[in-house]
Protein backbone atom coordinates (compact mmCIF):
# COMPACT_ATOMS: atom_id res chain seq x y z
CA UNK A 1 0.00 0.00 0.00
CA UNK A 2 2.74 2.15 0.95
CA UNK A 3 4.61 1.44 -2.68
CA UNK A 4 1.06 2.35 -4.28
CA UNK A 5 0.75 5.69 -2.51
CA UNK A 6 4.59 6.34 -3.50
CA UNK A 7 3.74 5.66 -7.21
CA UNK A 8 0.83 7.93 -6.99
CA UNK A 9 2.49 10.62 -5.34
CA UNK A 10 5.21 10.75 -7.77
CA UNK A 11 2.96 10.50 -10.97
CA UNK A 12 1.15 13.53 -9.48
CA UNK A 13 3.75 15.57 -8.45
CA UNK A 14 3.95 17.98 -11.55
CA UNK A 15 -0.01 18.68 -10.42
CA UNK A 16 1.33 20.77 -7.65
CA UNK A 17 4.50 22.79 -8.91
CA UNK A 18 1.99 25.56 -8.89
CA UNK A 19 1.82 26.97 -5.39
CA UNK A 20 -1.38 28.32 -4.21
CA UNK A 21 -0.03 31.35 -3.30
CA UNK A 22 0.79 31.46 -7.11
CA UNK A 23 -2.56 31.33 -7.56
CA UNK A 24 -4.62 34.56 -8.93
CA UNK A 25 -7.58 35.60 -7.27
CA UNK A 26 -9.37 35.83 -10.64
CA UNK A 27 -10.17 32.49 -12.39
CA UNK A 28 -10.22 33.65 -15.73
CA UNK A 29 -6.53 35.20 -15.41
CA UNK A 30 -5.38 32.38 -13.28
CA UNK A 31 -6.90 30.48 -16.17
CA UNK A 32 -5.16 32.20 -19.09
CA UNK A 33 -1.63 32.16 -16.86
CA UNK A 34 -2.16 28.30 -16.28
CA UNK A 35 -2.47 27.95 -20.47
CA UNK A 36 -0.01 30.75 -21.29
CA UNK A 37 2.25 28.93 -18.52
CA UNK A 38 1.89 25.23 -20.09
CA UNK A 39 3.78 26.33 -23.23
CA UNK A 40 6.83 27.85 -21.72
CA UNK A 41 10.01 25.64 -21.05
CA UNK A 42 11.92 26.02 -17.69
CA UNK A 43 15.19 27.19 -18.24
CA UNK A 44 16.43 24.24 -15.61
CA UNK A 45 14.40 21.36 -16.84
CA UNK A 46 14.64 19.85 -20.13
CA UNK A 47 11.49 19.98 -21.98
CA UNK A 48 9.67 20.75 -18.88
CA UNK A 49 6.73 23.48 -18.86
CA UNK A 50 7.12 25.73 -16.05
CA UNK A 51 3.45 24.42 -15.26
CA UNK A 52 5.16 21.21 -14.24
CA UNK A 53 8.30 22.17 -12.90
CA UNK A 54 9.22 22.70 -9.24
CA UNK A 55 12.06 24.37 -9.85
CA UNK A 56 12.93 27.77 -8.35
CA UNK A 57 13.26 29.82 -11.85
CA UNK A 58 10.12 28.35 -12.91
CA UNK A 59 8.01 29.70 -9.65
CA UNK A 60 9.72 32.95 -10.56
CA UNK A 61 8.92 33.10 -14.21
CA UNK A 62 5.26 31.63 -12.52
CA UNK A 63 4.58 34.63 -10.56
CA UNK A 64 6.15 36.95 -13.04
CA UNK A 65 3.71 35.79 -15.68
CA UNK A 66 0.99 36.21 -13.14
CA UNK A 67 2.19 39.80 -12.60
CA UNK A 68 2.39 40.49 -16.19
CA UNK A 69 -0.91 39.46 -16.49
CA UNK A 70 -2.43 41.55 -13.61
CA UNK A 71 -0.82 44.56 -14.66
CA UNK A 72 -3.04 44.48 -18.37
CA UNK A 73 -0.81 42.56 -20.91
CA UNK A 74 -2.23 40.25 -23.55
CA UNK A 75 -1.17 36.84 -23.61
CA UNK A 76 1.11 37.58 -26.47
CA UNK A 77 2.42 40.68 -24.53
CA UNK A 78 3.27 38.61 -21.61
CA UNK A 79 4.76 36.01 -23.33
CA UNK A 80 6.75 38.25 -25.56
CA UNK A 81 7.98 39.53 -22.52
CA UNK A 82 9.50 36.23 -21.19
CA UNK A 83 10.81 35.66 -25.03
CA UNK A 84 13.05 39.34 -24.55
CA UNK A 85 14.36 38.25 -21.69
CA UNK A 86 15.08 34.55 -21.61
CA UNK A 87 15.13 33.98 -25.77
CA UNK A 88 13.23 32.08 -28.01
CA UNK A 89 14.16 28.98 -25.91
CA UNK A 90 11.68 29.46 -23.47
CA UNK A 91 8.78 28.84 -25.82
CA UNK A 92 8.37 24.84 -26.01
CA UNK A 93 7.03 24.98 -29.40
CA UNK A 94 9.41 27.88 -31.49
CA UNK A 95 8.29 30.21 -34.17
CA UNK A 96 8.30 28.67 -37.49
CA UNK A 97 10.42 31.72 -39.14
CA UNK A 98 13.38 33.11 -39.69
CA UNK A 99 16.51 31.09 -38.48
CA UNK A 100 13.74 29.00 -36.71
CA UNK A 101 12.53 28.09 -40.49
CA UNK A 102 16.03 26.59 -41.55
CA UNK A 103 15.61 23.70 -38.18
CA UNK A 104 12.01 23.33 -39.29
CA UNK A 105 12.79 22.41 -43.15
CA UNK A 106 16.23 20.95 -42.19
CA UNK A 107 15.11 17.04 -41.64
CA UNK A 108 12.45 16.55 -44.74
CA UNK A 109 15.06 18.04 -46.47
CA UNK A 110 17.64 15.93 -45.27
CA UNK A 111 15.35 12.98 -45.86
CA UNK A 112 15.01 13.78 -49.11
CA UNK A 113 18.56 13.67 -50.14
CA UNK A 114 19.37 10.42 -48.10
CA UNK A 115 16.26 8.95 -50.23
CA UNK A 116 17.65 10.22 -53.33
CA UNK A 117 21.14 9.09 -52.81
CA UNK A 118 19.92 5.78 -51.98
CA UNK A 119 18.09 5.36 -55.02
CA UNK A 120 20.82 6.97 -56.73
CA UNK A 121 23.34 4.33 -55.40
CA UNK A 122 20.92 1.08 -55.97
CA UNK A 123 20.13 1.99 -59.57
CA UNK A 124 24.19 2.30 -59.88
CA UNK A 125 24.67 -0.95 -58.68
CA UNK A 126 21.59 -2.71 -61.28
CA UNK A 127 23.55 -1.26 -64.11
CA UNK A 128 27.26 -1.84 -62.98
CA UNK A 129 28.87 -4.71 -65.65
CA UNK A 130 29.23 -8.52 -63.92
CA UNK A 131 33.01 -8.50 -63.35
CA UNK A 132 34.90 -9.97 -65.93
CA UNK A 133 37.06 -13.43 -65.74
CA UNK A 134 40.35 -13.94 -66.19
CA UNK A 135 42.01 -15.16 -68.70
CA UNK A 136 44.31 -18.50 -68.46
CA UNK A 137 47.76 -16.43 -68.54
CA UNK A 138 46.14 -14.30 -65.86
CA UNK A 139 45.34 -17.72 -64.07
CA UNK A 140 48.67 -18.85 -63.95
CA UNK A 141 50.09 -16.15 -63.01
CA UNK A 142 47.86 -16.29 -60.38
CA UNK A 143 49.02 -19.37 -59.04
CA UNK A 144 52.29 -18.25 -59.52
CA UNK A 145 52.11 -15.72 -57.17
CA UNK A 146 50.04 -17.61 -54.43
CA UNK A 147 52.65 -20.37 -54.54
CA UNK A 148 55.54 -18.06 -53.61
Amino acid sequence: MKRLILILTLLAAPVWAVQPDEVLDDPALEERARDLSTGLRCPVCQNESIDESNAGISRDLRILLRERLVAGDSDEEAVQFLVNRYGEYILLSPTKSGANLVLWLAAPVLLLVAAGVGYASVRARSKAKAPETLTDAEKARLEEIMRS
